[in-house]
């Protein structure tokens, strides 16, 4: 999402006019105790505790299919990137900074720094998030690599973000198992499945529903700049903007700082009823535009059957022949959640209108950077076979459908309630 000042001072004009009477109890203590989670798919991947409910007796893991999001990341930096930092150097040699406004204007242009003109680029800690998630498949489940096929396939968007998160995975299996036979793809043909986005009309729509959060209570514009400047009249006469467009363009680099392990946090420079309002926001743009809305769920799911077809033909092949051991895919965060809501994921894919999901539905523990979903396929001796869930790791469950035994699904079962959502959806 590409990003301009003029973006940044309308967002801030525009949260300014938004107001939440009463706010998720949930998402309060979630975003006070991580505020990287404040907005929401730029928060860090956070590793899980994690947990196996032990298969039934006789299952074992034999084949893995897999999407990623891309790691963390940098953001679109536009003239903002400029102009911020240019804008404190100012006040700061008229000396008009507050202590914390120094703080501010370093931490400004270390993520100036640091993203050195490359917008959308995979960080190290984006590099750093697979490797992780790769190690721990690989040690959670050795026999799916150990056994049977030692091939691997995996297929990225073209976007380098995504081509980098996919040779970070892969590098970690490569140095864990020499053995595996790892084979690398990208190109406009998966693209097409791998990275569905949501129609205009899906697009349109949900910006006229967005308008339902707007409750007109304004909050104290002025906080961020009684923070950062010790004399707030002289710093508007000096810079030139509005004090209200100020917590636009502080919380953009708030929002990247945790990609690039800042340290600390930025958001303390913004008032909380802020800080709310963009997550909440940030929160339904996503779930009306890409989940399953009651709003416009069924339409958004349209797009995304391709991408379906292709983790039921890749599993079907994987069955049937024994030949692959992980099918491995790496896109974004918007088919991510559509593909989870088609699948029926608990959670992220529950269906919900917009006055539910807004105080139950988050971006931050749906649709982090590095964003998974893997599906662990087991069998037994007889050929019958299981199929378990796991979302950003954790174990869960799929909406509609009856477990043999914890979250373990017959395939048989999982498989007939896709084909019968392609039938639904596809056009």
């Amino acid at each position: 999402m590409k990003r301009t000042l003029s973006l940044f001072v309308g967002f801030a004009f525009s949260l300014a006019a938004l107001a939440q009477p009463h706010q998720s109890p949930v998402l309060v203590n979630a975003i006070k105790a991580v505020p990287d989670r404040t907005y929401g798919n730029h928060d860090p991947y956070e590793v899980p505790l994690i947990h196996d409910t032990k298969a039934p007796k006789g299952y074992q893991p034999f084949y893995i299919s897999h999407y990623g999001r891309h790691g963390s990341r940098s953001a679109w930096g536009g003239p903002l990137y400029q102009t911020f930092p240019e804008a404190l150097a100012k006040a700061k040699a008229a000396g008009l900074l507050t202590a914390s406004g120094d703080s501010l204007m370093n931490d400004v242009n270390t993520i100036v720094t640091l993203h050195d003109g490359m917008d959308g680029r995979l960080t190290k800690l984006g590099f750093k998030e697979h490797h992780g998630i790769a190690n721990r498949m690989y040690h959670r489940y050795p026999r799916v690599f150990q056994k049977g096929s030692k091939r691997v396939v995996a297929m990225s968007s073209t976007v380098q973000r995504c081509i980098i998160s996919m040779t970070a995975f892969t590098n970690e299996l490569s140095a864990l198992d020499p053995s595996l036979d790892i084979f690398c793809d990208t190109g406009e043909s998966i693209i097409a499945y791998i990275s569905n986005g949501a129609s205009e009309y899906v697009s349109k729509e949900s910006r006229k529903l967005l308008k339902q959060l707007d409750d007109r209570v304004v909050n104290d514009t002025l906080y961020t700049a009684r923070v950062i400047f010790n004399d707030v009249d002289a710093a508007r006469e000096l810079l030139g903007f509005s004090m209200k467009s100020l917590e636009g363009m502080v919380y953009s680099f708030a929002s990247i700082a945790g990609s690039f392990e800042i340290g600390h946090d930025m958001f303390h420079y913004l008032p909380f009823d802020f800080l709310y309002k963009a997550c909440e926001h940030t929160n339904m743009d996503i779930y009306l535009r890409q989940a399953n809305s009651v709003e416009l769920g069924d339409e958004r799911m349209v797009t995304t059957v391709p991408l379906i077809k292709d983790i039921l033909k890749r599993a079907d092949s994987a069955l049937e022949k024994g030949d692959v051991a992980a099918d491995l895919r790496f896109g974004h965060d918007f088919p991510f959640v559509a593909m989870c809501s088609f699948l029926g994921v608990e959670g992220i894919g529950d269906r919900m209108s917009l006055e539910e999901a807004r105080y139950k539905w988050f971006a931050y523990e749906n649709t982090p950077f590095a964003a998974n979903l893997q599906m662990i396929f087991y069998k037994n001796k007889s050929g019958d076979v299981l199929v378990k869930f796991l979302h950003n790791e954790k174990e869960t469950h799929i909406i509609g459908l009856q477990a043999v035994s914890g979250p373990y699904y017959r395939w048989s079962d999982v498989r007939a309630q896709i084909e019968q959502n392609i039938h639904k959806y596809e056009r």
